[in-house]
């Protein structure tokens, strides 16, 4: 008798299925997802102008949730959010955080004023909704520190640091908030030993796994379009990383991914 194999579940906890690589493919993209044990994607929204066609993805496709948010990119040649705006999107059923919002100051560091406020509307939604906030972080340890701490002293709020490959310090800060690190294709490229060092060094129950798709594809796939089903390949080395079965991860980072997004969780269990 043959041994039936079963392919454990995980979710890619970003992506941005809206975005121009994926048009016309969705429901292709979506399938190979599944296939290979995706069984559910956070598609982010990165300014708010785009935000009905974000939704219109995640309503088409029952394992597609959406979040949205200005990206700290564009801080500065988009509208301003409002705490309202962002607590009234809040309200539809598949929408599960607030973001992404942050800082960079790689690219943007002239609107470093501008992407501050913004990260401050925001986390004042998270707190308001209780919805977990996506974080976007480069070359902005120090002042994402801080502001992340002052904001947790005025109100609590949960969190996630998506992409996660800054210091050791803001991933400390971090983790002591009690927010989590979520773990890309970068964490599978040869020479970002540090950041798997980071995530070594973490706990693996504030850990998610994600593709940030269509960016950061992993290995073997590594200079081409990335999809949700590559998140398979991230995670694997996630289990390397921490010394498991990979089975036994990815269980992990379901459970990790539900506790924080708890919105998906009571989803499934409605439907």
């Amino acid at each position: 008798m043959s041994e039936i194999t079963i392919t454990p579940e995980i979710t890619d906890s970003h992506c941005h299925l809206d975005f121009p690589d994926f048009e016309g493919q969705l429901d292709t993209i979506v399938s190979n997802a599944v296939a290979a044990g995706v069984t559910r994607m956070v598609t982010i929204c990165t300014k708010l102008v785009n935000e009905p066609s974000v939704r219109a993805i995640a309503e088409a496709h029952a394992p597609v949730f959406y979040a949205a948010g200005t990206h700290p990119m564009s801080a500065a040649d988009q509208p301003m959010a409002t705490v309202d705006e962002l607590v009234a999107l809040a309200q539809h059923p598949k929408f599960v955080g607030i973001g992404e919002t942050g800082l960079d100051y790689h690219y943007t560091a002239d609107s470093a004023n501008v992407q501050k406020q913004s990260l401050r509307i925001h986390i004042e939604a998270a707190q308001r909704t209780g919805l977990p906030l996506i974080i976007h972080s480069r070359a902005a340890d120090d002042d994402m520190a801080r502001i992340l701490s002052k904001e947790m002293a005025n109100a609590p709020y949960a969190c996630v640091m998506h992409c996660f490959s800054s210091s050791p310090e803001l991933a400390r800060t971090a983790l002591d908030l009690g927010f989590y690190l979520s773990m890309s294709g970068i964490a599978t490229f040869p020479k970002s030993q540090e950041v798997r060092d980071i995530f070594a060094a973490a706990p693996v129950d504030k850990v998610l796994v994600e593709t940030d798709a269509p960016y950061l594809a992993p290995p073997p796939f590594r200079g081409k379009r990335n999809e949700p089903a590559y998140t398979a390949h991230t995670a694997r080395k996630g289990a390397e990383i921490f010394g498991m079965e990979y089975p036994d991860f990815a269980a992990q980072t379901q459970a990790n991914f539900e506790r924080l997004f708890a919105k998906v969780a009571a989803h499934k269990v409605a439907t």
